[in-house]
């Protein structure tokens, strides 16, 4: 087979190499065992739980459930035949309930920590690899905590709707419960770092890539026996959806990989007796800087009224009567949906340059332009620097959040006026979006190994 340094791996190479290259075919059997690892465990369920007929159902219309399992498996829906021949449906709650969720947190939290406190960003910047190191190790700790405030949270909840059996009191139930959930979670955030270290691509990105797949079969075998049902209607909504789908991935993939090139011009240097030319480079400036948190962000914020009214005592009426009301407006199927499309289009550009601003600080880009001798044409170094590259990520960055806006409602409109049947429930834009991201990146970064080992052969040669 010829190959050219010069030129991107093409897809039988990379077959090739996967197959053959020993390091990058052990790197792929690590993540594909650790994930199957991951799927197997949440089948595992906690004790003295069980949810079927009206728990059920409550559980189905839980938002905070819907929100949690863009994260992770938290409820496994399980349908089978009885002794009788009927239909039983029933939840299994695992051991692997909170997942990579307490680990997102932590991250997310530490993140906007080091742009806040001045030691931790000198850990980031300074000191390198042993500073980096030590944020990964308060970000453990941090996940630890997350984990045990949110399992003692989650076990709260299901000592009042769900806990069944002999559970030597309620205090017992709420201990058991929280160390099981607690434990699977710091498992599970050690598994991530594993394939991120062995394997193939970001161990939490993979995760929640994993969870959103999990959900497709369900999903296309409901969408298939509505269609099979020989109800024309039905079968050209399926296929209205699945365009939609189509063209939303496509685009995703050019947003995603769009970036706006300045260019750079490095001073002309002598180095002893050589001396090095101005060259000119890119700097490139990504559409879509925050991926997919704004929307993360923005749909936890929409989310809140509906989890804090499950901390709310049942005598406080009134209090509980604002945020019903609250959560009914940020409701996409609520009395007003407009309202619901104004805050969130609102809440997704707000994090977008929130995020953004975590991702590309103007400041420092002009000031280490300066220390390299390198210059943007027609712009002064320094402040001149700094204000031309905030203008022009101000500008990204509202694009980019309409995009994201344009990509979250879409979904929902379609489903209201197409979907009525739900066939889709659950797999919107943020799912597309995370599903996408993570598929290049894994992908890009297969393309990378399989370049390394092309030079070791060239090398070897």
């Amino acid at each position: 087979m010829d190959i050219s340094r010069d030129k991107a791996p093409t897809a039988q190479e990379t077959f090739m190499q996967m197959a053959q290259a020993a390091g990058l075919r052990g790197r792929l059997l690590v993540t594909l065992g650790l994930l199957i690892l991951v799927l197997l465990g949440s089948f595992i369920p906690l004790p003295n739980i069980e949810i079927a007929g009206e728990a059920l159902n409550q559980l189905k219309g839980n938002q905070l459930v819907q929100l949690a399992s863009l994260f992770t498996r938290s409820v496994v829906f399980i349908s089978g035949i009885d002794a009788e021949g009927k239909l039983k449906e029933e939840a299994i709650i695992g051991v692997f309930a909170l997942g990579i969720l307490p680990y997102i947190n932590a991250s997310i939290m530490v993140q906007i920590l080091t742009t806040a406190i001045p030691s931790l960003e000198k850990l980031q910047k300074d000191e390198g690899e042993a500073g980096r190191r030590k944020i990964s190790q308060i970000t453990r700790y941090l996940t630890l905590g997350l984990a045990l405030l949110q399992s003692v949270g989650i076990s709260s909840g299901l000592l009042r709707g769900f806990a069944t059996g002999p559970n030597g009191g309620d205090w017992l139930f709420v201990l058991q419960t929280s160390l099981a959930l607690t434990a699977g979670s710091m498992l599970v955030m050690w598994i991530s770092e594993v394939i991120t270290e062995r394997g193939v691509g970001n161990g939490a990105s993979l995760l929640i890539f994993l969870s959103i797949v999990s959900t497709l079969p369900s999903s296309l075998g409901k969408a298939l026996a509505q269609a099979s049902g020989g109800d024309q209607d039905v079968v050209w909504r399926v296929i209205l959806l699945l365009l939609v789908f189509l063209v939303m991935i496509v685009g995703i993939v050019f947003v995603q990989e769009g970036t706006r090139r300045i260019p750079i011009i490095s001073a002309r240097r002598q180095v002893g007796r050589r001396l090095y030319r101005e060259r000119t480079n890119f700097l490139p400036l990504r559409l879509n800087q925050g991926g997919v948190m704004p929307l993360i962000f923005a749909s936890a914020v929409l989310f809140l009224p509906a989890t804090l009214i499950n901390f709310v005592p049942q005598n406080w009426t009134q209090v509980r009567s604002v945020l019903g009301q609250i959560g009914d407006y940020l409701n996409p199927q609520g009395s007003a949906p407009w309202i619901y499309v104004i805050v969130f289009v609102l809440l997704i550009v707000f994090f977008s340059y929130f995020y953004a601003s975590l991702i590309v600080n103007p400041v420092d880009l002009a000031q280490n332009l300066k220390k390299m001798g390198a210059s943007i044409p027609g712009i002064r170094p320094g402040r001149s620097t700094s204000e031309y590259v905030e203008r022009v990520l101000n500008r990204l960055t509202f694009l980019g959040a309409i995009f994201l806006g344009v990509v979250a409602l879409v979904p929902l409109a379609v489903e209201s006026t197409v979907d009525k049947s739900r066939i889709f429930q659950g797999f919107g834009s943020t799912s597309l979006l995370i599903l996408v991201g993570v598929a290049i990146d894994t992908a890009k970064q297969i393309q990378t190994y399989v370049i390394s080992q092309r030079y070791e052969g060239m090398v070897k040669q």
